[in-house]
């Protein structure tokens, strides 16, 4: 993997690329996120696939652009990336946030893409819960208290009875969110509150597509998801089933068996 800062349009840019494969799989990160969360996963994959992984602009070391960073936003600095290093043509991989961005690729630039995938993700907007929840979360990081975020974000994304066994990753998670600046926390999270409904979207669009679900997810839980493979029969639907929302840690060969499947046929 070759790691190196670009341009991508306007935004600079903080990636991995393997660089060698006839197809390419771009891996897509959550929010508190970084690209760093697929290290131990990307060697599963790219024996047989090309792979890039980025920080997100306002994560990571990836610039803060602004003060709401839209999902089409984000969609869009993925197309300037992949015109930058020459990749015409991709699978989409998007891990909860990620795959809100994915989703506004799909949209704008369905031509480019190979396959999308929300892994552990949603098409659904957000409820009127998880808006005040986020519109509390900005309260907090803009009053100082971004610490409180450590005690329960990253252990939360994973099964109850995977924690233990799980426990360097939730150290690793609980750091990045220590060295992720404020501003791009708010940014992204004023884009997520901002985002549309993109049901009918994928329900109507041309692009493969792949659904990778935890059957022990405490954020998308089992009823939201089964409600969601219900409404889109066009999808290919792959459960993890001793996974929560951290699949690809949690049960990473299962996940990449699933991915290179879908991306390789």
């Amino acid at each position: 993997m070759v790691e190196k800062f670009i341009m991508a349009g306007q935004t600079p840019l903080h990636l991995c690329d393997s660089q060698e494969g006839e197809r390419c799989i771009v891996l897509l990160h959550g929010y508190l996120e970084s690209m760093l969360v697929w290290e131990d996963f990307v060697p599963l994959l790219y024996k047989k696939v090309r792979v890039i992984t980025l920080d997100l602009p306002g994560h990571g070391i990836s610039q803060v652009m602004g003060e709401c960073h839209t999902m089409e936003f984000l969609a869009d600095t993925v197309k300037e990336m992949l015109d930058s290093l020459g990749v015409e043509r991709c699978t989409l991989v998007g891990h909860s946030m990620g795959g809100y961005a994915a989703l506004a690729f799909c949209q704008k630039y369905p031509e480019r893409l190979d396959g999308v995938v929300l892994l552990s993700s949603t098409p659904n907007a957000d409820s009127e819960e998880k808006r005040a929840n986020r519109e509390r979360e900005i309260k907090l990081i803009k009053s100082g208290k971004k610490e409180l975020l450590t005690h329960t974000a990253p252990q939360a994304g994973f099964a109850a009875d995977n924690r233990r066994a799980m426990r360097d990753y939730i150290e690793d998670l609980v750091e990045i969110i220590h060295i992720t600046e404020d501003e791009g926390i708010v940014a992204l999270l004023n884009g997520m509150i901002a985002r549309n409904d993109q049901n009918e979207m994928l329900q109507t669009s041309p692009v493969r597509q792949l659904f990778i679900l935890g059957r022990k997810d405490e954020y998308i839980t089992p009823p939201v998801a089964e409600a969601m493979v219900a409404a889109h029969p066009q999808a290919k639907v792959v459960w993890l089933e001793n996974s929560g929302h951290m699949g690809f840690l949690e049960e990473p060969k299962a996940c990449a068996e699933a991915l290179l499947e879908f991306a390789l046929a």
